[in-house]
């Protein structure tokens, strides 16, 4: 029995953002009811591919990437814009703790489904709207998807090789960090408005946007600009503030350091035979390393391209500084920590028999 088994969800979301806070509610034990339309219903049940085979190895009409936001849900097929889908959705709610809903800012007002037309007869109902750009401002009104977000709230100006490089310009990151990051702070918001309820009885409203969440997984690169007022660049694998932080080519494929501090990067010089490096005045400290990026990195990349990948990864893990792999998803899943950790499950389907899945990290 999970920690939220005592909370229903109901589920009128779609795509990511909103599937990925139910799902992961659903995993920490909640019931979780995700509405679809009645013809196509999710759209991302067609977003291939790939798509999961039956028990005869037929392709079914679940696609990868739906099977991915929406373990551990009921699902029903409601027609909502319908008087009899909108008494259903009613009852529903009536039963429910918990709302999750993505349609356009006042969407569901029409239907009298919006939080200020429940409240009043559901008073403690924890109901959380997620859109691009939130409930007011003059982008309300607009949609938004990841990769809009993405390029909009600054992350796509951060990622990728520096102009001048081969292969430079904006990159996206290769999942759509915006959309799970704001399911998971809808988690978050939905967790901490449920325990308020415990000690008022108050449902709340929560607002959550992409572009806010966007903006706020900036981190430190915000605050190097809000108190530099010099906008950060695309780096490649680079860090703006620590060095050696980055990947490096090695004799038969790439490797990352990941060094933190001081005490790392002169344990790092002496595995590798260098000492004297991290006895150089340019080099002795993070600040001195970041001010002389440019001499120290050359030389680095000298050093771990005169060995394989693995050789290295040995080398320096026995001395405990901070390396890895660059591993592929395949990689990824053979790894003995991964396998370890139970990070890949087989779900029991009704018309699949086992669906393969990845599990969230365990509470």
């Amino acid at each position: 029995m999970g920690a939220l088994s005592h909370i229903r969800v109901l589920d009128l979301s779609r795509v990511l953002a909103g599937p990925w806070a139910a799902q992961v509610l659903a995993d920490l034990g909640a019931d979780v009811i995700k509405v679809e339309r009645p013809v196509g219903g999710d759209d991302t049940r067609h977003w291939g591919p790939f798509y999961l085979s039956d028990k005869d190895g037929n392709p079914t009409e679940q696609s990868a990437y739906f099977l991915s936001a929406n373990r551990g849900k009921k699902s029903i097929a409601v027609d909502i814009s319908s008087s009899q889908g909108q008494g259903i959705i009613r009852k529903l709610i009536a039963t429910s703790d918990v709302v999750i809903e993505n349609f356009k800012v006042g969407g569901l007002k029409k239907y009298g489904l919006d939080y200020e037309s429940l409240k009043a007869d559901h008073p403690g109902l924890v109901y959380c709207s997620i859109t691009g750009f939130g409930q007011n401002g003059p982008y309300a009104k607009r949609a938004g998807y990841d990769f809009m977000i993405q390029s909009m709230g600054g992350l796509m100006s951060i990622t990728g090789e520096p102009d001048g490089v081969a292969g430079s310009g904006p990159q996206k990151v290769g999942v759509a960090v915006a959309d799970e990051f704001t399911g998971l702070y809808s988690v978050i918001a939905i967790q901490a408005a449920l325990s308020h309820r415990e000690r008022t009885g108050e449902g709340q409203h929560i607002d959550m946007a992409l572009l806010d969440v966007q903006v706020s997984m900036l981190g430190n690169q915000a605050l190097n600009f809000l108190m530099s007022d010099t906008a950060p660049q695309r780096m490649g694998n680079a860090h703006p503030n620590i060095v050696p932080y980055q990947a490096f080519e090695t004799k038969d494929g790439h490797m990352i350091l990941a060094i933190g501090n001081d005490n790392q990067f002169a344990k790092f010089c002496a595995v590798v035979g260098r000492g004297e490096l991290a006895d150089d005045e340019r080099f002795t400290t993070n600040l001195a390393r970041i001010a002389n990026r440019d001499i120290l990195i050359p030389i680095l990349r000298e050093i771990l391209g005169s060995q394989n990948t693995d050789d290295w990864l040995v080398i320096l893990e026995n001395e405990h500084v901070p390396c890895g792999p660059i591993n592929t998803i395949d990689q990824v899943f053979a790894d003995p920590q991964v396998a370890h950790r139970g990070m890949q499950l087989n779900l029991e389907h009704p018309t699949a028999g086992n669906s393969p899945g990845d599990v969230p990290p365990k509470s």
